[in-house]
């Protein structure tokens, strides 16, 4: 396949002209990334200002037992976008989709804010996650075009720090709005969703102004049959997965959802092996153990993560009657740990160029987390000891979720970095979808026998607090008063028979607390069981894990990487210059690439295979490119004399 030649305005716009071979100076990088963290920004607030404001959101709109459907259709919609951005920016480059998934997402939150049932705004999500789906995925795809694997730690620190703010200010702004009645005629929740638009609006102008990478044009088609298929298959299971426990595991419309699932998978995969190169995931991917073994525990991890994160905002709202504002607070130990996480685990990775080990103490940190909340989560828990588990939660995801994306990119071509990013994005979305649809559906189908359960247990030491003539009088107390009696009755409780009192749960705000306290009980009952499922599933993480394979990192960017290989595809192999990374960072001695063969603190030591590269072939590997096959087939990785990985079945060889 013929390489054309980059336009004249794909050339960065900020900065002086790219270094040879496609590298970018420090300050063309950070240029860029001011525009990733505008985009990534927008992104995060609102998970977080959602996240501490949907119980109020759920009481306003009389609907909170629907909030897995708000929730899942969010998460479905991102999911299908996902690996769709991933492959059309491969193909047409990163700056459009970039800008195409602010404008979505900015326009469907403004719908957000004028939803007037949880059904509605569970439609709306689902149009805003249509560009959530490109934000974070095209973000990361960005970095590792613009910044080589061993370097690439310290510019996540910037995402770090956007990360950290939006986890800081989310929860106060979102606090803030949920706790006003009304602001300016509108109910404040609705400012939870319009405060995306004037920062949206700012993104999409950092991001028009300075996103300008260089982009080469390759021919491809756009594997429509494969889309289609995705969105039959993903739409039915994951409805399933959240309305199962309402329409029954095993009931009609269940199993034509399980039907049509099944359906559409097949589907989708006969659709990508005709699509070959061209499909949406290309199935040689899957041949390899880097990218499957990453693509498994990101599923994984992303069903603990997004289930726990979906949970605790709940039981600290509800079972310890905090607010929006301060049960976001509350929540920045586990902030803080995924910071220190990520800030620790890249700079060794940076330093040392190894990083298996931080997603196996990752994953056992956050299986221990979630014993421990199963172990002692209850109505009289310490904030103490609650922020004490929460914070080795974010420590173990902060270990995880830098260390597997780097993974995958550096076991991929450059040429699709895009595609292999989005990927293991879109399996981690498919995990966070079914892990929320899955434990909220555990949670609230049982969650009525628990607190009619506890209600039973205490009955006798309620009965002089039910007499009280001021507790009866409240009305506050009587969807408790209700449940007591239905607990002094004979025989398990009937399905949804405290169903009213969780669509709306205000009124435990002034209900009389001895009488509440059954209420709590069984509400952190059920959550009990969700982290023991948890931290089954994250058990299963950390033993798929251990059989990782650790690849030398590259020192070469995507964009660096890309050019070389166009180069020698459009001039010929003897024409293809020799690249030599500089070390101009600032690394030590023993900082050096030992994938590359480049001395530590030697900026002007040659790497072996780079004295090498031009009497090279196009077809066989250098130190460059260890992703492309010694042969047409792949060998068994190993490594040369000079130390240099050569492409084996856990590098994800190139197309063509």
């Amino acid at each position: 396949m013929t390489a054309t030649t980059a336009p004249p305005n794909a050339a960065v716009a900020a900065g002086p002209p790219a270094a040879a071979g496609g590298a970018l100076t420090h300050r063309q990088i950070l240029t860029i990334l001011g525009g990733l963290m505008a985009g990534m920004f927008l992104a995060a607030l609102d998970q977080t200002i959602v996240a501490s404001a949907i119980r109020t959101i759920g009481d306003d709109l009389h609907g909170l037992s629907a909030q897995a459907w708000v929730t899942t259709a969010y998460l479905i919609t991102s999911t299908i976008a996902t690996p769709l951005y991933g492959k059309l920016s491969d193909m047409y480059g990163r700056r459009p989709f970039f800008l195409l998934a602010i404008s979505i997402f900015v326009l469907g939150s403004f719908l957000c804010a004028f939803s007037t049932s949880m059904y509605m705004l569970a439609a709306f999500r689902a149009f805003q996650g249509l560009g959530a789906g490109g934000l974070f995925s095209l973000a990361l795809t960005i970095l590792g075009d613009i910044v080589p694997p061993r370097q690439r730690a310290k510019y996540q620190g910037y995402f770090l720090a956007v990360f950290g703010t939006s986890s800081v200010l989310g929860p106060v702004i979102g606090g803030f709005f949920a706790g006003q009645s009304q602001i300016l005629g509108f109910a404040g929740w609705k400012y939870v969703f319009l405060v995306n638009v004037p920062i949206g609006i700012g993104a999409l102008a950092v991001v028009w102004r300075v996103l300008h990478i260089p982009h080469t044009s390759r021919p491809h088609k756009i594997d429509w049959a494969g889309a289609v298929a995705l969105v039959v298959a993903l739409v039915p299971l994951l409805t399933v997965a959240a309305q199962g426990r309402v329409w029954g595991w095993s009931s009609g419309r269940s199993i034509t959802g399980y039907v049509v699932g099944f359906v559409g998978l097949v589907g989708f995969i006969l659709a990508e092996r005709r699509a070959g190169e061209d499909a949406l995931i290309p199935l040689r991917f899957f041949r390899n153990s880097t990218f499957r073994l990453v693509t498994g525990v990101n599923a994984l991890v992303g069903a603990g993560m997004f289930g726990g994160l979906s949970l605790l905002p709940l039981y600290l709202q509800i079972v310890k009657g905090k607010s929006p504002t301060q049960s976001g607070l509350l929540l920045l130990p586990l902030t803080a740990g995924i910071m220190v996480g990520s800030i620790v685990s890249g700079q060794i990775t940076s330093r040392t160029g190894r990083y298996k080990v931080f997603p196996i103490i990752g994953t056992a940190l956050m299986t221990i987390s979630f014993v421990l909340l199963w172990q002692y989560v209850g109505p009289d828990t310490s904030l103490i000891g609650l922020s004490l588990m929460m914070g080795v939660f974010g420590l173990g995801l902060g270990n995880i979720m830098q260390s597997t994306v780097l993974a995958i990119q550096n076991a991929s071509a450059p040429q699709e970095i895009g595609v292999a990013t989005s990927s293991v994005t879109f399996f981690r979305q498919i995990g966070a979808t079914l892990g929320t649809a899955v434990f909220l559906s555990i949670l609230y189908s049982t969650v009525t026998g628990n607190i009619v359960g506890q209600f039973r247990s205490a009955a006798g030491s309620l009965t002089a607090v039910a007499a009280d003539p001021a507790v009866t009088g409240n009305p506050s107390n009587r969807p408790l008063l209700g449940i007591l009696q239905l607990a002094g009755s004979q025989g398990p409780a009937p399905a949804g028979s405290s169903t009213g009192a969780l669509n709306d749960t205000a009124f435990l705000k002034t209900a009389d607390q001895t009488l509440a306290h059954p209420f709590y009980a069984g509400f952190a009952q059920s959550m009990t069981t969700v982290f023991l499922v948890g931290a089954f599933v994250l058990a299963v993480g950390f033993v798929l894990i251990l059989f990782l394979r650790e690849l030398p990192l590259r020192t070469q960017s995507g964009l660096e990487a890309k050019a070389s290989a166009d180069v020698a595809t459009t001039t010929g192999p003897a024409a293809a210059p020799a690249v030599v990374p500089t070390n101009t960072e600032g690394e030590g001695a023993g900082g050096g690439d030992s994938a590359a063969g480049t001395g530590g603190g030697r900026p002007d030591r040659t790497p072996v295979a780079a004295m090498t590269a031009a009497a090279r072939t196009v077809g066989e590997p250098s130190a460059d490119e260890p992703w492309r096959p010694r042969h047409r087939r792949d060998v068994p990785a190993d490594l040369d004399g000079a130390g240099t990985a050569v492409a084996g079945p856990d590098r994800v060889p190139a197309a063509g």
